[in-house]
């Protein structure tokens, strides 16, 4: 796939951007929440902005989800996402945060060509085409959500599911917080989904 002037973005803690040291899950997933920012910020002059109606607006609403620099989301990308599987569309480093859609995985993980790029915001000096360090996965609008579910709504849920045992006590957007590529549980995907159909007071 060619590249792109709308990326991605990966906020990744220091440890994660200066080592490998992320081991493989002992849990297999099958549920996702891939955060991206649906406002414009500008990186080595290029604009990362891509929210779901970017998503929408791409040929047979389909993109790949390049720049991911964070070994565990990527671990998550390699090892566990396969196609046919479900994930939220979340918008990250905006106004309102929260979840705006779902979206598939329509291509496993493969090698991401912007960290070859040096034009890119995501290119990656140590990373050599015969050893590559990233990859990503192609993803497929689906539905927007009924109602956008701000993050504000999930951490009041996060909140009240720690104390009454509910799906949400260990949902990793509050968890593994800094992670732009997260897994959820079944439980978890579900939950939210039935959010969809409540009315806020």
């Amino acid at each position: 796939m060619p590249p792109r002037k709308k990326r991605k973005t990966e906020v990744a803690s220091k440890e994660h951007k200066t080592k490998d040291t992320a081991t493989k899950s002992p849990q297999i997933y099958t549920r996702w929440l891939m955060k991206s920012e649906p406002e414009s910020r500008f990186e080595n002059g290029v604009d990362v902005k891509f929210g779901i109606e970017d998503l929408k607006s791409e040929p047979k609403q389909t993109s790949c989800w390049d720049g991911v620099r964070n070994y565990q989301a990527r671990n998550f990308m390699r090892d566990q996402m396969k196609v046919g599987q479900l994930g939220f569309f979340y918008h990250s480093n905006c106004k309102t945060p929260g979840i705006a859609g779902i979206i598939k995985i329509v291509k496993e993980g493969y090698d991401d060509h912007t960290q070859f790029d040096k034009k890119d915001p995501h290119y990656d000096p140590k990373s050599k085409k015969d050893s590559p360090r990233w990859q990503m996965v192609d993803v497929q609008f689906v539905r927007m959500m009924k109602r956008f579910i701000p993050l504000s709504e999930l951490k009041t849920y996060h909140e009240n599911h720690k104390l009454s045992g509910g799906p949400l006590k260990s949902v990793a957007l509050f968890t593994r917080a800094r992670l732009s590529v997260q897994p959820l549980t079944e439980d978890e995907f579900d939950f939210i989904v039935s959010l969809e159909d409540k009315k806020l007071d």
